[in-house]
């Protein structure tokens, strides 16, 4: 017996963990192929299932009683074993779709919501808008009368997206967006359901534009807070669910150093991947293992622009997975397609150095102090946009790293160490 995820493929899935951390240590992922579904049913040998593409719909005749949400959307992602054997089939999804809207400030309420994906997810969409009172609703999909190529001349006057689709998930994080979100003049916010990566490139852009957004992560922590409640009969207090979020981003975000070159990220780096017992990825040392040159050879036979190319498909690689601490190259930043990768999974913090005090041995760029203050004053707009925190490295290291530490702990809801 047990809890489960069911689904196929799961790889990836962050559930078990998800789970553990809400005090369900018993939850395992059961990556079942359509023929071995109607077996696993059928048997019943678990205690209760969460149910995720592309099963939601195909459990529904297996269960004996079904909610109202349940029947409402046509989809199932929570089944409860019953002491009689029975199956009650729910969907928790709505209730993690709407937390995942009010968390954001997003309201649903006498507003023109689209919704990109026409799948099981969808419905709970068009059901979650519709109880948050939404005036109209439309679906956008590939066929039919609203599609991705028509939608912006069609509904030009949307104020809330929902993407329930699996575009921009992991491992194709880096594909385009179903829709651009400049078509919409009164877009107000925008929700996403993926939660790998922990940002998407639709909610990037709709960062970039200053809207309000929300990643599907949110969603997954409390649609799974429902199920536990389903599972173990308790209420699980706002506090304990909200612990686990945080704990479970945590986990997830890489720690992402960026600065000037020879502002010490590859050292601080390495204190932080130690004291966060993480691994920990310099995009520079990367680069020169893959080119099997040193930069200065790299800039000398293809120049910066073969440099930079090489660093963004590195950087590509060290970024597609989180729970890393990763040191960038100088110049990372430089590119709004490296700072998009980097923020997908990535807490940025910069690491910002006295002119006079950055290493200057190995780097092309930062063979004269004009120089680097030319160069400082140039990049630091891009680092400052693209950073979540700035640290300023004029003292010991130690106090440094002390700092760093403190900050990204608090910033996931862990409490600062006593001094």
């Amino acid at each position: 017996m047990g809890y489960y995820l069911l689904g196929h493929p799961l790889a990836h899935s962050f559930s078990p963990r998800l789970h553990a951390l809400l005090g369900n240590p018993d939850y395992q992922l059961m990556d079942l192929d359509a023929q071995e579904l109607k077996t696993f049913l059928q048997r019943r040998e678990f205690d209760g299932l969460n149910v995720t593409i592309p099963y939601k719909q195909t459990v529904m005749p297996f269960c004996e009683e079904l909610t109202e949400r349940a029947r409402a959307t046509g989809a199932v992602n929570t089944i409860l074993r019953r002491p009689d054997g029975t199956l009650l089939g729910d969907n928790t999804d709505i209730a993690g779709l709407m937390a995942m809207a009010d968390r954001a400030g997003i309201s649903l309420d006498k507003r023109h919501v689209l919704i990109l994906g026409s799948g099981a997810t969808s419905q709970t969409a068009w059901y979650a808008a519709q109880a948050g009172g939404a005036d109209r609703i439309v679906r956008v999909s590939r066929q039919g009368p609203v599609r991705y190529d028509n939608v912006g001349r069609l509904e030009k006057d949307a104020q809330i997206i929902i993407n329930t689709s699996p575009n921009g998930m992991f491992p194709h994080q880096l594909e385009e967006p179903l829709i651009d979100l400049t078509q919409f003049p009164r877009l107000e916010g925008v929700l996403d359901v993926v939660y790998n990566p922990l940002r998407t490139r639709l909610t990037l852009e709709a960062e970039k534009l200053g809207l309000k957004y929300a990643n599907g992560l949110r969603m997954l922590a409390e649609q799974a807070v429902g199920a536990e409640e389903l599972f173990m009969d308790r209420a699980v207090p706002v506090e304990e669910a909200e612990k686990a979020y945080l704990a479970l981003y945590r986990e997830r975000v890489n720690l992402v150093l960026i600065g000037m070159p020879g502002s010490g990220k590859t050292t601080m780096g390495r204190l932080l991947a130690r004291a966060l017992d993480r691994p920990f990825e310099d995009t520079d040392m990367i680069l020169v293992q893959k080119a099997r040159m040193e930069i200065p050879e790299i800039f000398e036979k293809e120049g910066e622009a073969g440099f930079r190319d090489r660093e963004t498909e590195v950087i590509r690689e060290c970024c597609a997975e989180g729970g890393k601490v990763i040191a960038t190259g100088g110049g990372a930043v430089l590119r709004e397609e490296n700072r998009d990768v980097l923020r997908m999974n990535g807490y940025i913090c910069l690491i910002d150095r006295p002119v006079e005090r950055l290493e200057r041995v190995g780097r092309p760029l930062s063979q004269s102090t004009r120089v680097l203050e030319k160069m400082r004053r140039t990049r630091m707009p891009f680092y400052q946009a693209a950073a979540d925190a700035v640290f300023e490295n004029s003292g010991s290291v130690e106090h440094l790293a002390k700092a760093m530490l403190e900050d990204f702990n608090a910033h996931f809801g862990f409490e600062r160490p006593e001094s």
